[in-house]
């Protein structure tokens, strides 16, 4: 009876090996369930440079994580880390191009701005007995802002011996990878083997109880937050790497990004929990999640749906677990410690990883390698569809696909020249016929078009052109342009004669920098007019509203107003209520339906249309011809034209 059970006992150790290594591992098992299912519906997403891609788009989240992770270990939190990774970055950059500070110093001038940062932080919290959250919340925008100043609103160029940092070694292993790696390490060795690690799992157990015990909680915690703005530098400069530029508006809601790996490998918010393991984990998740859906072609909108359920689910099945009682540590306490008990884990774990890589084997062998078939498939990576401009853009573009009969996946950027970047290498290695872009930044935007220039993969850019990369063609209205009819049209308005102001777009975009250049040239040829105010509303109507409202009590004599969008535009008129289209003209960008229908009622004097639904239209029908093999001219002019009350009938 004994021997049978036994034998019973050996038989049923071997099956449930698995099961108890993903239930003791909540964030793995989520993992390895989307690895599973994203192999099993699309037949791009488990080859060798997709697996790759995947490791390079989850490299800054992870770096950013591991730095997050002391924070929630000690119970805090640090909402800084996006902005402190892009004012590091920008440091490196201004004071190496624009300054001509040796390379290495300003490398250690940026990691200096991020642990100055974290000391700022972390002095607040500590001594000046400020929340965490909100401590960690001003310095974000402290951060953004001293970017911004630093760079003027532009990118800036990164230096190239930098910039190999978003290389690639043996021209297959990314570096940001590797950066990632021994970040991770670094972050378990200070986890598990310092004396700080360990006084962060007290301090973040019970604060009181690890001051009593004689901790120097306040120093502890100082250099806790400056540990997370060390990693926020580095994570910056591998961003800044791999766009070959410093971005100032880079990294911006990586913090929450951050925050979710963290919580979803397993870290309590409460404190006295986390791990390396478990933060890397989550940003792969996360990683995964974008990839996947971008190569299912998943709509762009319906992505962050998805994104957030999945993070809910992943950190309910490890809240599951733990109350389950079935952690490694339960186990040890109900008889499996010693080294009998880990040598049983160290073959539980290896026979889960040798199943695991069998599955995913099995698959990557079955779908062999490629879902494409023989249908010509398109993707079209948008800047934003948070502004009506970009989504008639989808929009003519989506039609046209149609007629042709082609499959075209729409991507949204979110204004993020890294998402975007990422965008690209997801279509890349996918293995779409043609890409199209309408670039964030035409700067950034290179270095993932060029790798998709070495795959043979067509590019056309649509309203922006690339630098530095082979186009097929450029689809586009000319900004610049535009911008000088929109200020001949204002100027003439008001007789010659007047004080405007001008609401600009995003800081740091092409569209911005380029219709504000032609507006400030065109509006040279007037000396009557003086430009009394310039500021950012980030091409939002509320954002333009609530801009021009604040100008108004500085400027209530102001004759006239340019927005760089309609949108702004929009936002300006309801500030300006009753004077709008009667003693103040405003005048807008794009011939959005909202903007045309504003200048048919009259409260818009004007809008520069640039008929986004043809500039659609023509990158798609131009992006078919490239994938034929068909010739293209270098550019492909969408005509721009002043719209006002007289001809807006043309146009609506």
């Amino acid at each position: 009876m004994a021997t049978d059970t036994l034998k019973k006992t050996d038989g049923a150790g071997g099956a449930s090996a698995i099961r108890r290594v993903l239930l003791d591992n909540g964030a793995l098992s989520a993992l390895v369930v989307l690895v599973v299912a994203m192999s099993l519906l699309s037949g791009d997403f488990l080859t060798t440079q997709n697996l790759l891609n995947v490791g390079v788009q989850a490299a800054v989240t992870a770096i950013l994580a591991f730095g997050v992770t002391f924070v929630i270990v000690s119970a805090g939190i640090d909402l800084s880390v996006g902005s402190v990774a892009a004012l590091s970055a920008t440091v490196l950059a201004w004071a190496a191009t624009s300054e001509g500070v040796p390379v290495v110093l300003a490398v250690v001038l940026a990691v200096v701005t991020g642990v100055a940062c974290g000391l700022v932080n972390g002095a607040l919290v500590s001594y000046g007995k400020l929340p965490p959250f909100i401590a960690t919340l001003a310095m974000l925008s402290v951060g953004r802002g001293l970017s911004l100043v630093i760079s003027q609103g532009s990118p800036i160029a990164f230096p190239d011996s930098v910039s190999h940092l978003g290389d690639t070694l043996g021209g297959w292993l990314p570096v940001p990878v590797l950066v990632m790696v021994v970040m991770g390490l670094i972050t378990a060795v200070i986890l598990n083997r310092s004396y700080l690690g360990r006084s962060m799992y007290a301090i973040g157990g019970n604060e009181e109880a690890a001051r009593l015990s004689g901790l120097r909680v306040k120093r502890q915690k100082v250099a806790v937050y400056a540990l997370s703005g060390l990693f926020a530098a580095v994570a910056g400069i591998v961003l800044a790497s791999r766009l070959t530029s410093a971005q100032p508006q880079a990294a911006q809601g990586y913090e929450l990004d951050a925050i979710a790996a963290v919580v979803i490998g397993g870290a309590s918010l409460s404190g006295g929990v986390g791990k390396a393991s478990g933060t890397l984990i989550g940003a792969l998740i996360l990683a995964v999640l974008r990839n996947g859906l971008n190569l299912l072609s998943v709509s762009a909108f319906w992505q962050q749906v998805v994104i957030g359920v999945v993070i809910a689910l992943a950190v309910l099945l490890d809240t599951v677990r733990r109350r389950a009682g079935s952690t490694p540590a339960a186990n040890e306490a109900s008889g499996g410690g010693g080294s009998g008990g880990k040598r049983a884990r160290t073959v539980q774990y290896t026979v889960a990883a040798v199943l695991v890589a069998a599955i995913l084997g099995g698959i990557s062998l079955w779908n062999g390698g490629s879902s494409s078939g023989g249908t010509t498939r398109l993707g079209l990576s948008v800047s934003t569809l948070n502004n009506p401009f970009f989504v008639q853009l989808k929009e003519g573009a989506q039609a046209e696909a149609k007629a042709q009969g082609v499959d075209l996946t729409v991507t949204d950027a979110q204004n993020d020249a890294s998402q975007q970047a990422n965008q690209i290498q997801n279509f890349t290695s996918g293995g779409m016929s043609s890409v199209i872009i309408n670039p964030v930044d035409s700067d950034a935007a290179g270095p993932s078009v060029r790798a998709a220039n070495k795959a043979g993969i067509p590019v056309v850019a649509a309203d922006r052109g690339v630098t530095k990369a082979d186009l097929a063609t450029l689809v586009a209205s000319d900004n610049v342009a535009g911008g000088r009819q929109a200020a001949r049209a204002l100027a003439e308005k008001l007789g010659g004669k007047g004080k405007v102001v001008v609401l600009q777009g995003t800081a740091g975009t092409s569209a911005s920098r380029e219709r504000g250049q032609g507006f400030a040239e065109g509006i040279k040829a007037y000396p009557g007019i003086e430009v009394v105010a310039q500021q950012p509303a980030d091409f939002d109507r509320t954002k333009g509203l609530d801009v021009m409202t604040n100008l108004l009590q500085a400027h209530s004599d102001v004759n006239g107003v340019f927005a760089e969008n309609d949108e702004m535009a929009l936002g300006a008129v309801k500030a300006l209520g009753a004077k709008a289209g009667t003693s103040v003209p405003v005048v807008g960008f794009d011939g959005t339906p909202d903007g045309l229908k504003a200048v048919a009622a009259g409260t818009l004097y004007a809008s520069v249309a640039q008929q986004p639904k043809e500039l659609g239209r023509l990158a798609v029908l131009n992006a078919i011809k490239a994938v034929d093999d068909k010739k293209l001219t270098a550019q492909v002019k969408v005509p721009v034209k002043v719209v006002t009350a007289e001809n807006v009938a043309d146009f609506s």
